[in-house]
């Protein structure tokens, strides 16, 4: 079959669809891998995994009502060209405007997957604005448009569907929850987590929504009770987001010696591996890929209640749940790792068993891929 994947950048191609790209070639399908952003070398890299690069237009974010007509018929004519068998459209702008863009170009088989619902859907501590509440309103007005015409809608977990699906009461033939769409796990070896300072490692933009400033919180709580507790963050700024870290205050805090902060790397395992316990205190998430990581190289997992988070945390098991935007609940469990040490490789050892079981791709991909059959 030829199979088109819609989705947005060259970098989630390669970082997220290879493992899925690569079963669908070994099964004899054609793939056509759409991206926004394809370089020389992303395009390159994408053909070695067996599949043929498509760049398309369209605005990532922000809404052009008359531009995202325009872009969505000029999709539909690429894809008319094409004539895949099936479009399976991931993110959600692809998933809307892909999968109109499919309808219109003839395509018969239309699937799609929202790897999480986003900040409009993100609960925060002072309440949604009135922009949130009325980007919202738009989101779900576009997605009630569109969801019609698919085959079947894939979530990663089921208060997502809940929240989208079910409490607006929008029309789609099949809905599925697939769960993590896990990692090749031979890339995440188990190692013994060190104990000595204890050390506590977020993975993420340092965005508001992503907890960050929680862990910042917590640390500094932590540290006025266990000076040698040590306390790495690794991820990009975003400063044209007023929810957060900004440069300056990034160094504030290195210079404070509250933080280490190395910003994005390519060896995350490494850094995972060099680490105690992992730490995620996010608003929400899909399944979060960086938790799943650090559970497969065997670390204990402190995260938040909310969608997405606690999907991958059996409380008490291999690690703990606490309310989201509390800090002190937060500083209270990395606590408990310190004034335990022996339970930071025993939680661990239940992460890289539950990694083992639940987030292989090869399984996830295989799954994934008999909704295609």
């Amino acid at each position: 079959m030829k199979i088109a994947l819609v989705g947005t950048t060259a970098a989630c191609v390669l970082g997220f669809r290879a493992d899925l790209i690569g079963a669908l070639v070994k099964d004899g399908h054609q793939v056509f891998a759409f991206a926004l952003d394809y370089c020389a070398e992303t395009r390159a890299k994408v053909k070695q995994l067996g599949a043929e690069p498509v760049d398309y237009v369209f605005s990532r974010a922000g809404l052009n009502p008359l531009g995202d007509l325009i872009n969505t018929y000029k999709l539909s004519r690429l894809l008319k060209k094409i004539a895949p068998d099936i479009v399976f459209s991931y993110f959600a702008k692809p998933v809307i405007f892909g999968t109109l863009a499919a309808m219109l170009a003839g395509v018969k088989r239309r699937l799609a997957m929202l790897e999480g619902l986003g900040y409009v859907f993100t609960e925060q501590p002072g309440g949604a604005s009135f922009k949130v509440k009325l980007l919202r309103k738009i989101q779900v007005f576009l997605y009630r448009l569109s969801f019609p015409f698919l085959e079947r809608l894939i979530f990663l977990n089921k208060d997502d569907r809940v929240d989208l699906v079910e409490k607006n009461r929008i029309n789609v033939s099949e809905v599925s929850v697939l769960g993590g769409i896990g990692l090749k796990l031979s890339d995440y070896p188990y190692s013994v987590p060190p104990k000595d300072p204890v050390s506590f490692i977020f993975v993420g933009r340092l965005l508001a929504e992503k907890g960050v400033n929680e862990f910042v919180g917590a640390a500094r709580l932590v540290k006025a009770q266990c000076g040698n507790a040590k306390f790495v963050m690794l991820g990009g700024l975003d400063e044209s987001n007023p929810g957060g870290l900004t440069a300056e205050g990034v160094r504030t805090l290195i210079n404070e010696g509250l933080v280490d902060h190395r910003g994005h790397v390519d060896d995350v395992v490494s850094w995972l591996s060099a680490s105690s316990i992992f730490v995620l205190p996010s608003y929400r998430e899909g399944v979060p890929r960086s938790t799943q990581e650090a559970m497969a190289v065997g670390r204990a997992v402190i995260t938040t209640d909310v969608p997405g988070c606690r999907d991958t945390v059996v409380n008490g098991v291999n690690g703990f749940v606490v309310p989201p935007w509390s800090a002190k609940d937060l500083a209270e469990k990395m606590m408990f790792f310190i004034n335990n040490p022996d339970q930071i490789e025993i939680m661990g050892l239940q992460s890289h068993r539950m990694a083992q079981q639940d987030f292989d791709a090869a399984i996830v991909n295989e799954r994934l891929m008999s909704y295609f059959i």
